[in-house]
């Protein structure tokens, strides 16, 4: 029953808690949000256990929606899309409770819009039919736009177009594309139906319309991730974004993105994306975002954008990993899905809790606050070393993975792809020098509170994460192992014969 039911109730249950969110009192909103998303993390844990190593899908779920349109209600999860919905799950509950002190109007809303954006999230991840995949790409836009818009800094309403601008355009694009899967195998098979699985065996040779179909496609998907030259509204919209807005925008939303290419660009379009010329200038951008994130990072005076930066070059790493189409290389972009989920949130959450004490993000209002605040101090050092990709942290597993694959088909790419390591340690630790580690000459800085029990429930689950991955990721990577095989035996046998 569990297995037949579970991911149809993680979508259900936080528009129903957010439903009921408008009829509590505003002072309750917090800690009913709190308990809903800490209900959803629950319903979603038996997955990992009950998840069997294997290329098909599992905890299927499969309804007839709009039979006369060929829409259907069906839902899925394998080892890629798995990790993504407990990474949302685990990172709505300490969203809400990080959001406590510092959202303090307009409660409800809120955390309604909150819950609402995790079955936005969760459905992009588990819809096995292109219909409600896009469906659930949409209605993941709207709450986030108005977290961002309501609840976010000085320039929100900028921040929050530019934002939509961005993501509706691409998305728009995507579903002309997916409009036109459907009518090419309803050309073949003289059936009409949105479902994933039917497409991708009945599409057929598209011929130069294949082209055009990835092109649509691949900016839909490259303004999530977002690849260079599609990443200018990212540094905006983290900036001006609530702190739990900018956990979940990075944490889970640009992986959607890379999500994408994995679940439809690659496997419906292989002989495209393969191509030597598009395989070239995907890598090309992918080290341009790799190099030229960590170079801008480096230069803010704003640790917010810094952090956002970071995003820049290290989803580039993924999309290299993607590209690349090794084992080793697929398994480890999975993984900096999931590591940056962790670490990058991490750095939110205490670049957050820096602001609630200072009110001000500039690196330079701070300096030698270690010796005020030692655990933040800590904390932050070790999310810091972990988005490095020091040994020993969740880090070092993923980027290790993707340059080891990455060197079988493409050893210049990830030779230079290594400086990307050397730049994120020189824009981090210069930062955390600064931040904490200089002297303490701002009068300021001299009564800072250290973290507080709530601010430790928050970051102690994640440092958790962040050691369990770095120093025993093999239940993980044996997981993600078949699905990734699976993806590279579908592409395979497309790709150009130069490239194989």
């Amino acid at each position: 029953m569990y297995d037949r039911a579970v991911l149809t109730v993680l979508l259900v249950w936080p528009l129903v808690a957010a439903a009921a969110l408008w009829l509590a009192p505003e002072r309750r909103a917090k800690h009913l949000a709190f308990v809903a998303a800490l209900i959803e993390f629950a319903l979603s844990v038996p997955l990992w256990w009950r998840f069997v190593p294997a290329a098909g899908m599992q905890f299927e779920a499969s309804r007839p929606w709009v039979p006369a349109w060929g829409i259907g209600y069906h839902v899925g999860v394998d080892g890629i899309s798995l990790f993504m919905v407990l990474l949302t799950t685990f990172l709505v509950p300490l969203s809400v409770l990080g959001s406590w002190r510092y959202i303090t109007t307009r409660e409800r809303g809120f955390y309604a819009n909150l819950l609402v954006l995790t079955t936005g999230m969760i459905g992009v991840f588990v819809a096995l039919d292109l219909f409600l995949f896009y469906v659930m790409w949409e209605v993941m836009l709207i709450p986030m736009y108005f977290i961002i818009g309501i609840w976010g800094g000085e320039r929100r309403l900028y921040a929050a177009i530019k934002f939509f601008i961005y993501t509706m355009t691409g998305s728009l694009l995507m579903l002309v594309a997916i409009l036109g899967l459907y009518f090419a195998a309803a050309a073949r098979t003289s059936i009409h139906s949105f479902d994933y699985a039917f497409l991708l065996a009945n599409v057929g040779p598209l011929g130069k319309a294949a082209w055009w179909f990835f092109g649509a496609f691949f900016l839909a998907f490259a303004i999530k991730v977002p690849m260079f030259p599609f990443h200018t509204w990212l540094p905006d919209a983290h900036v001006e974004a609530p702190t739990a807005g900018s956990v979940i925008l990075a944490g889970v939303l640009l992986k959607m993105g890379t999500y994408g290419f994995l679940r439809f660009a690659l496997p419906f379009f292989p002989a495209v994306a393969l191509h030597p010329g598009v395989q070239a200038v995907i890598v090309t951008l992918s080290l341009i975002g790799i190099i030229y994130g960590g170079l801008v990072a480096m230069v803010q005076p704003d640790v917010k954008k810094l952090v956002a930066y970071s995003s820049v070059s290290h989803l580039g790493f993924v999309m290299l990993g993607i590209w690349s189409l090794t084992l080793q290389s697929v398994q480890g972009a999975l993984l900096v899905m999931i590591n940056h989920g962790l670490s990058t949130g991490a750095l939110f959450f205490l670049v957050g809790m820096l602001y609630e004490r200072r009110h001000s993000r500039l690196i330079e209002a701070y300096g030698g606050i270690a010796r005020v605040v030692p655990l933040l101090a800590t904390v932050l050092t070790i999310v810091s070393l972990s988005s490095i990709g020091l040994p020993g942290t969740n880090g070092f597993v993923g980027e290790f993975l993707i340059l080891i694959g990455a060197f079988q088909t493409h050893p210049v790419a990830a030779t230079l792809a290594t400086t990307g390591v050397i730049i994120a340690a020189m824009y981090l630790l210069w930062a955390l020098q600064r931040v904490i580690y200089n002297p303490l000459d701002k009068t300021e800085n001299e009564k800072l509170p250290d973290l507080s029990l709530r601010e430790l429930a928050v970051l102690v689950p994640i440092l958790a994460g962040i050691f369990w991955i770095g120093l025993y990721p093999k239940p993980i990577l044996d997981r993600m192992e078949p699905a990734a095989q699976h993806l590279i035996d579908i592409v395979k046998p497309a790709q150009p014969a130069a490239l194989r």
